[in-house]
């Protein structure tokens, strides 16, 4: 920016005379406005800079298409940056893109001396002024630029922290939630309907009934597993099909058995099995089951040693804190054949959902010799090109040759867990299970280059080419992410709270969180008395 800073000199009188008790008076006041005058004038140079910048990458994405908008952002490109001689900000422009190509390499003392506010540069601006008539640009823009960087590095930082605090609390498990499993854990040492069985005697035989509908849930979540069974109950045309197999670990056994056995969902029937029940008679079976177990507690051991680094460890710890990560009853879905040896077919809902709509549907699909049927399992192209929650590239890393080599589409969209029809009769004659232990061994002798720990990814592999694609309203996820359209809502079969607010946290959306909250009865005295229901 060509700057020219000049002073009126005092005028001569009528008879040539000078009067040099006004001319210093008149000069430092033209100094004063001039300073004034580039001050502002260099910041409203910037401002205006920066709400260019901002249009312009908000504008590519108001662009239809990236071809439509290249005429456009260099255009706008030339009359930001100067694109002729005539430009009247040329000097300032060519300083600010030498700065800003060069931000990272600043001085870290400098950027933190830096001024932390508008008024803080416009006063170190007014003291250079002040020493020189002519102000050297590239001190003035390396002096805006630490500015902005410093206060770009402060956002970044706060929002790091939002994140980070925002991931903290989607691990964390609710006081309420412990105050519930210490209850119903005492409630079963004291009370002997607390211990009664889970399903009653007279009702045992419906266990094997292939006649009736069978759901699995694997969890350690009493509250998510009683309004995922409420939910169903509700729903259903005929409850008295329904029969529900509750699997859980040692450790949540006796709080879940106590809930079931005090809160009967009839006519529906509920089992509850901790995994140290299974009457294990094939030898095949428990070695399979074993093998699975070994492989997930090998890739926490071997994820927590990747990195030393203070900063990668943390953040790993954070990401092995999700059930997704290392949670054994996520990895034990590929055993359900092992578990429910006497069964053919059996739907498999994720813990964090609500049932809309009679699963009678969905246990009637036909799958056409498929292991499995689940939404999402298409090819876009049969979509008008767009996958309904993600593709395979999205989950696998496919520039890695173990990867690539298994003639896999990234493109093609990527089924999911949640709510999932499963035939074990077609299971039971594959290798899909060790075809899943295998990939969970690789990708840990990998160090996690295949994909980012969790139980899907080796899950789209072993199952490929196995799964029928049903009808999308079969199954809604990702109300932990977003809140969805309304009528989509009401029209969606399962609704499942996949993502970060799960409805039994403090951060889910108000709306859902009530939506859910509405499949538990608010006078019951164990609910009220941990502050789950009010």
């Amino acid at each position: 920016m060509r700057l020219y800073i000049t002073a009126a000199a005092a005028v001569a009188d009528d008879g040539g005379l000078t009067k040099p008790n006004k001319a210093p008076q008149q000069m430092q006041a033209a100094r004063r406005g001039c300073r004034s005058a580039v001050v502002t004038g260099i910041l409203a140079g910037l401002l205006l800079f920066r709400a260019a910048l901002l249009a312009v990458e908000t504008g590519a994405s108001l662009c239809p298409s990236a071809a439509g908008c290249l005429g456009w952002r260099a255009g706008l490109g030339d009359w930001l940056y100067g694109g002729g001689d005539d430009d009247p900000t040329e000097e300032f422009m060519k300083q600010w893109r030498k700065s800003h190509r060069e931000a990272s390499l600043l001085d870290p003392v400098v950027v933190e001396a830096a001024p932390d506010s508008l008024n803080g540069l416009m006063a170190e601006m007014d003291t250079i002024l002040a020493t020189y008539d002519r102000p050297d640009m590239e001190v003035v823009v390396v002096k805006i630029m630490a500015m902005l960087l410093k206060m770009d590095r402060k956002v970044k930082s706060s929002r790091i922290q939002a994140l980070f605090n925002r991931q903290l609390a989607s691990l964390g498990i609710p006081k309420s939630i412990h105050c519930l499993a210490l209850r119903l854990a005492e409630e079963f040492s004291v009370n002997a309907e607390a211990r009664s069985p889970v399903p009653l005697p007279q009702h045992a035989p419906r266990l094997t009934d292939t006649s009736r509908l069978h759901v699995a849930l694997v969890t350690d979540n009493i509250l998510a597993a009683a309004v995922a069974v409420a939910s169903a109950v509700s729903s259903s045309a005929d409850p008295s099909r329904l029969v529900f197999h509750v699997v859980t670990d040692k450790k949540s056994y006796v709080p879940m058995h106590s809930w079931f056995a005090l809160h009967p969902v009839s006519p529906a029937v509920v089992e509850v099995k901790g995994l140290h029940q299974f009457d294990w008679r094939d030898g095949d079976a428990i070695a399979s089951v074993m093998r699975t177990i070994d492989e997930v507690q090998k890739s926490s051991l071997c994820y927590h040693k990747l990195y030393d680094g203070e900063t990668e460890r943390e953040v790993r710890r954070l990401e092995a804190s999700k059930p997704s990560t290392f949670s054994p009853l996520n990895y034990l879905k590929i055993h359900l054949p092992e578990f429910f040896p006497e069964l053919r077919r059996i739907i498999l809902l994720d813990d964090d959902v609500v049932v809309h709509k009679d699963l009678a549907g969905l246990w009637e699909q036909d799958l056409d010799g498929n292991i499995m049927g689940a939404v999402g399992a298409h090819r876009p192209a049969a979509d008008g090109g767009i996958c309904i929650e993600s593709a395979l590239g999205e989950h696998l890393n496919f520039s890695d040759p173990a990867l690539s080599s298994l003639g896999l589409d990234g493109l093609h969209c990527a089924w999911s867990w949640g709510a999932n029809i499963i035939d074990l009769d077609v299971w039971r004659r594959t290798n899909v299970t060790e075809t899943y232990q295998l990939w969970l061994q690789k990708n840990r002798e990998s160090e996690f280059r295949l994909w980012k720990m969790a139980s899907l990814p080796p899950a789209l592999i072993a199952f490929n080419g196995r799964v029928h694609a049903i009808e999308p309203f079969w199954h809604l996820p990702g109300l932990g992410w977003r809140m969805p359209d309304p009528d989509l809502m009401q029209f969606s079969a399962v609704l499942h709270f996949s993502g970060p607010r799960k409805p039994w946290l403090e951060i889910a959306f108000p709306e859902l969180r009530q939506l859910w909250l509405g499949h538990l009865n608010v006078s019951d005295s164990f609910l009220r008395g941990c502050g789950i229901v009010e």
